[in-house]
């Protein structure tokens, strides 16, 4: 496991708490009716899940991968707490083999290895559904600096040969920890695919 980066993340969750906000991305919560009543669900790059709470809350068995073990005991506790069916997994996604037709739903918000997009693909299952939400090129201020986290115009709808597109979109957004005290938007570009 990467423990610089683990190590980084560890430290942005280190103040978090069962009250710590945590919401689904919009893509998810928008699109919410697409979902089916029962299945596994996944959330990769989960944080503290916030996209995780929402499916478990629409009926799903969810799992939540990350590389932030403090991120993960909040996710953990709450789910305990609310007796929501998550699985929390502590894992470097650069490094991690997702399994073959697992998913039934695959949600990514905020988070871009292209390297992983055909994996992916082959971890949904037939019909399964991709939410896919991240930066919109180019660079913006307040959001990660690296150009390879932001994806392109367009680029989601080339990306995905498996996947009927079903919703594409491009546009501001309330970012997700946004606030009445601190409101943050960015520049998003957000997918839902079905696996054909």
């Amino acid at each position: 496991m990467n423990s610089k980066t683990a190590q980084k993340w560890d430290t942005k969750y280190a103040q978090a708490t069962l009250n710590t906000q945590a919401n689904p991305s919009f893509v998810l919560k928008e699109h919410s009716r697409l979902l089916p009543f029962n299945g596994q669900a996944l959330e990769l790059a989960s944080g503290l899940g916030g996209n995780a709470r929402f499916l478990a809350q629409c009926g799903l068995k969810t799992h939540a991968w990350d590389i932030s073990d403090s991120a993960l005991t909040v996710l953990n506790n709450w789910a305990s707490l609310n007796q929501l069916p998550i699985t929390p997994l502590l894992t470097d996604l650069e490094q991690m083999i997702l399994p073959y037709q697992q998913f039934d739903v695959i949600v990514v918000s905020r988070y871009l290895d292209r390297n992983q997009f055909k994996a992916i693909e082959e971890a949904l299952k037939p019909n399964g559904l991709l939410f896919y939400q991240t930066f919109l090129a180019p660079v913006q201020d307040n959001a990660p600096q690296n150009p390879n986290f932001y994806i392109q115009p367009n680029e989601f709808n080339q990306a995905w040969s498996k996947l009927q597109t079903l919703v594409y979109g491009e546009g501001w957004l309330n970012s997700e920890n946004a606030t009445q005290e601190n409101p943050s938007k960015h520049r998003y570009a957000w997918y839902i695919g079905r696996k054909k």
